[in-house]
């Protein structure tokens, strides 16, 4: 994984820091006082799991891209000071995740973002 540094936010970028498993680079596209929520099977819509801050959220990614697993981004969409993108995993068994997620932006950087993942049982 490469080293960490800033670069702009865009659905590129994200595409290509998912794709090459880049938790590093994924996480400096957070706010410090970001906010990202999960919502699948084991955390409902009413209960999402929320993950606080930029460290939380580069230990998160960190798991995330350390896990022996492809990723692939297949659609990201962006709109003003939003972004949306899809993510495609397969882990080495065969076993695939999916996840839509929503990035609201403030000054470049994401501030909220939401997750909705489903995977195979």
């Amino acid at each position: 994984m490469s080293t960490s540094t800033r670069k702009t936010v865009t659905g590129a970028a994200i595409k290509q820091a998912i794709e090459t498993r880049d938790g590093r680079t994924l996480a400096s596209f957070y706010a410090d006082h970001a906010v990202t929520r999960v919502i699948d099977r084991n955390n409902p819509p009413s209960r999402p799991r929320e993950i606080k801050g930029k460290a939380a959220i580069t230990a998160f990614w960190d798991d995330i891209c350390g896990r022996a697993m492809t990723h692939r981004v297949d659609v990201s969409i962006a709109e003003g000071d939003k972004l949306a993108f899809t993510q495609a995993c397969t882990y080495p068994d065969g076993a695939k995740v999916f996840c839509a997620s929503v990035v609201e932006l403030e000054g470049g950087l994401i501030a909220d973002q939401t997750i909705v993942q489903a995977w195979d049982e």
